[in-house]
């Protein structure tokens, strides 16, 4: 049976034993490093009183930055940075008082009193401007996936730790209840040994496929909008409107397809729950394209597949047995458990994970929403355990909030880069599985390798353009 965990129950301590003592160790550095004191500099970062308001910038406003703002409009947000400043203008509106960029690299360079950064860009341009933050001093938080490709994941998390700067992954289900409810009952036992888990999606919900090639004809790029900067540590191609704003995601070079956009989502509760970090090994298959007869088309590798299956295998971890997670998407599901009643929904309209123990079956939603043993009348009689785990004030809508309470010296962030970090990795290791289907890629996590395949390890570290390198 795995150990219970033990924590205090209040602030926003993490689900799993390695990331609780870890953090426990981080708030104990956290409270000399963050001594309430009046604002000043210390070390080149200000030190902020819990009664006092960050300075706060966001990039990348028009879509999930300007929600993100939302939910931090207790603080001064002083600076706004978009490369489109028509997609951006309601937000711009929204907060008049705030400086404008189009560049990052400028707002950096010339907002000195900046404290606190939001980035929620296209996936591809989370590791440069983050990086270039977080060595100024600034504390992040990225949007999900906190990188586009696993080696830049490791060096944000590096980073992170040797400036001492706070962090958070926009999963806000991390701050919810029912992913933490999920790890209780995982820790007291509930469902045995976990030999067997099962995640799904919804998405894509924007077209792709493996025969997709570029647009032809691209049109003028619109005079708000600096191609240049959006493209930026990608390869130059010419504008599209079928790029931006919003389908970036089914793109290789931009996005991280329908895993990279729920994978930190849907995964994160069983991430936590069964203490996984580095998978042994990766296997995905793909949905194929015919365009005629028996005419079979090699993917051009331009856009993501319209479905995939990705299949992770985890050594065992202290008192948990190793286990096979499998990733669902486009359409495709796992098989319905025998105790599911007929005509019960599986998960939710996002998606949702099953875990299969020896001793029960649990499924929940997206971010591990409303765990259910199946089937139901396992829950008549089930006692829950004690909850052991601190929540975050608000939940899932609270988790800038729990960020914004860590920029002022606060308890770390409940999805701070130590576990968001190895949670992306694992993400985007499953990409690399489905840009090389059928192959068992066999993964040394420690070292960064994959071990058995050139390919695919050559994609573990992306190729930048010149002057966007980290």
């Amino acid at each position: 049976m795995p150990t219970r965990i033990h924590t205090t129950k209040t602030g926003g301590a993490l689900p799993t034993r390695r990331t609780f003592l870890h953090h426990a160790a981080a708030a104990a550095g956290a409270a000399s490093a963050f001594t309430i004191l009046p604002s000043r500099v210390v070390a080149g970062q200000r030190t902020i009183a819990p009664s006092d308001k960050l300075n706060l910038g966001a990039i990348g406003v028009g879509g999930m930055g300007g929600s993100n703002l939302s939910r931090c409009e207790t603080e001064n947000i002083v600076a706004l940075c978009d490369v489109d400043s028509a997609f951006a203008a309601k937000t711009f509106a929204k907060y008049p008082q705030a400086r404008r960029y189009g560049n990052f690299r400028e707002m950096f360079d010339k907002e000195k009193a900046l404290d606190a950064v939001i980035v929620a860009t296209p996936d591809h341009t989370h590791a440069v401007i983050a990086m270039a933050a977080m060595q100024r001093g600034i504390h992040v938080y990225v949007q999900k996936p906190i990188a586009h490709a696993v080696w830049e994941a490791r060096l944000m998390t590096e980073t992170a730790r040797k400036h001492k700067v706070v962090t958070q992954m926009g999963n806000q289900g991390h701050s919810g209840e029912g992913l933490r409810l999920v790890s209780e009952w995982v820790a007291a036992g509930v469902l045995g040994q976990v030999k067997e888990v099962h995640a799904w999606t919804n998405r894509p919900v924007w077209p792709q496929g493996v025969e997709v090639e570029r647009p032809k004809d691209p049109p003028a790029a619109p005079a708000t909008l600096d191609w240049n900067e959006w493209i930026g540590p990608a390869p130059m191609r010419p504008f599209h409107p079928t790029y931006h704003p919003g389908k970036w995601r089914a793109w290789w070079d931009f996005g991280t397809g329908s895993l990279g956009d729920m994978g930190c989502h849907i995964l994160d509760p069983v991430f936590g729950a069964l203490d996984l970090k580095y998978p042994a090994s990766v296997e995905g298959s793909i949905s194929t394209y015919f365009e005629e007869f028996w005419k079979y088309v090699e993917p051009k590798n331009e856009t993501y597949p319209r479905s995939t299956i990705v299949r992770y295998n985890f050594p065992a971890r202290r008192n948990f047995a190793p286990v096979q997670l499998t990733w669902w998407d486009g359409g495709l599901m796992p098989a319905r458990p025998a105790e599911l009643e007929v005509g019960r929904k599986l998960g939710d309209e996002d998606g949702g994970v099953l875990l299969i123990g020896s001793e029960a079956t649990l499924m929940a939603g997206c971010y591990g929403r409303s765990p259910r043993l199946i089937p139901e009348a396992r829950m008549k009689d089930f006692r829950p355990p004690e909850k052991t785990l601190a929540r975050v004030p608000d939940g899932e809508n609270g988790h800038e909030q729990d960020w914004i309470r860590a920029c002022k010296g606060g308890k770390p962030a409940s999805s701070n880069f130590d576990y968001s970090g190895p949670l992306s990795e694992m993400v985007l290791m499953g990409n690399l599985a489905v840009r090389f289907p059928g192959r068992l890629l066999l993964w040394d996590g420690e070292a960064m390798k994959v071990t058995n395949d050139a390919d695919a390890d050559a994609y573990v570290r992306r190729q930048y353009r010149d002057g966007w390198t980290l």
